[in-house]
C-alpha cells in the first residue's frame, strides 16, 4: 500500500488545517487557530534529545555536561535527574537522547570513543541513580560492522533512539542506518540507507516514522519523513520539503509534525548546526508536503507533544512551549 494514501486515509493526517504562524509576530492565517509560543525553561547546556517520562515530566539531555534534567510540565522547574554520563568532547555528542522502558531510563551516548579522542563507550546506558551501566555497545558494533556509505568517524554519530517492542531503535546520522539494540546487549542493523542522514524517530504501533535531514547542505527537498516497519527493505515517503529535518512527532487529532532546524550555512562541514532563528515546526499535509506551524525557532533539536501542546528543545539550552496545536 502507498504509505501516503495509508496515512491520508485517516491514521495520521485526519482533519488537517494549515498553520502559518511566525514565532516572533504571532500572526496567523485565516484557516488556522493561532498557537501561542513562549519560553518555558532555560539554562540547559548542550540540550539535544528529550522524552516524556512515566511521571508525565519532560526529560532533556545535556550533552555538554553529561547530565539529564527533568522539566516539570506544570511549573517549568528544571531539576537534576542524572549526572556523570559521558559529556561532549567535540562540541556535539555526549549524552544525546533519553528514553524510558518501563520505569527505567536509558541514555544514548555518542562521539565519546577513542576514535575521536575520548575514553568512554559509545552506546546505550541504563541510568541507575548516580551509576550508569552500559547496556549496548553500539560503538563496538559500528567499528566491527562499517556501513556501505562513506564515513569518517568509525563509531558513527548516533542521533536518536525510540523504544520499540521492548527494544531500542537508534538512528545513526553519520553511518546512514537504523540500528536495533536489545537489553542483553545485542546490536544489529535494521535498515541501511543511502546518504540521507536519518535523525529523529517516532513509533505508532508497529510502524516507525523517521525524519531525515538529507545530505549536506540539507536542502528542503531532502528533508523528509518516511515510514516503515522493521523487516522492510526501505522506508516509504510520507512528506518532504523542510530543511534539516531533525525530529518527527505524532500529535493530537491524528496530526503528524516535523521539526526543521533550518537553513544550513554555506560551505560548512557535516554536523554543523543550522543558521540561528531559521528553524520551524511543520505539519504534514495531505499533499505529501509540510505546512508551517511556527517559524523562527532557534536551533531546535527535539520535540515532544502532550495533548495540544508541543515542547521544543534547542541547542542554546531552552525549552519553548507551543500551545494550541
Amino acid at each position: 500500500m502507498d504509505i501516503r494514501r495509508f496515512f491520508a486515509a485517516g491514521l495520521v493526517l485526519m482533519a488537517l488545517a494549515p498553520l502559518t504562524v511566525d514565532a516572533k509576530s504571532g500572526g496567523k492565517s485565516e484557516k488556522s487557530r493561532r498557537p501561542t509560543v513562549e519560553l518555558f525553561a532555560f539554562g540547559l547546556q548542550g540540550a539535544s534529545g528529550s522524552t516524556i517520562g512515566p511521571d508525565g515530566a519532560l526529560y532533556v539531555t545535556q550533552g555538554a555536561i553529561g547530565e539529564i534534567s527533568r522539566v516539570d510540565l506544570q511549573t517549568g522547574l528544571v531539576t537534576p535527574f542524572a549526572s556523570g554520563l559521558p559529556n561532549s568532547i567535540l562540541g556535539i555528542g555526549g549524552v544525546i537522547d533519553v528514553a524510558f522502558l518501563g520505569k527505567h531510563a536509558y541514555a544514548l551516548v555518542t562521539l565519546v570513543g577513542s576514535d575521536v579522542g575520548g575514553n568512554a563507550d559509545v552506546g546505550i546506558y541504563r541510568v541507575n541513580g548516580p551509576n550508569h551501566e552500559l547496556v549496548a555497545d553500539i560503538g563496538e558494533f559500528a567499528i566491527n560492522n562499517p556501513p556501505h556509505t562513506e564515513f569518517e568517524v568509525l563509531s558513527g554519530l548516533q542521533f536518536a533512539m525510540e523504544v520499540y517492542r521492548g527494544e531500542f531503535l537508534v538512528t545513526d546520522g553519520h553511518h546512514n542506518r537504523l540500528l536495533r539494540a536489545t537489553l542483553d546487549g545485542t546490536v544489529s542493523e535494521v535498515i541501511a540507507f543511502a546518504n540521507i542522514v536519518p535523525t529523529g524517530l517516532e513509533v505508532l504501533g508497529r510502524t516507525v516514522l523517521m525524519a531525515q535531514a538529507g545530505p549536506v547542505p540539507h536542502l528542503a527537498e531532502d528533508g523528509k519523513i518516511v515510514a516503515f516497519r522493521p523487516g522492510w527493505p526501505f522506508g516509504q515517503e510520507v512528506a518532504s520539503g523542510a530543511p534539516l529535518l531533525v525530529d518527527v512527532e505524532f500529535g493530537a487529532r491524528q496530526k503528524l509534525y516535523g521539526l526543521s532546524q533550518g537553513d544550513f550555512p554555506d560551505g560548512e562541514p557535516p554536523a554543523t548546526p543550522a543558521l540561528p532563528n531559521t528553524g520551524a515546526l511543520v505539519q504534514v499535509n495531505t499533499e505529501g508536503g509540510f505546512d508551517v506551524v511556527v517559524e523562527g525557532l532557534n536551533l531546535p533539536t527535539s520535540i515532544e507533544i502532550v495533548h495540544d501542546t508541543a515542547y521544543v528543545v534547542n541547542l542554546v539550552g531552552e525549552v519553548w512551549r507551543i500551545r494550541g496545536l
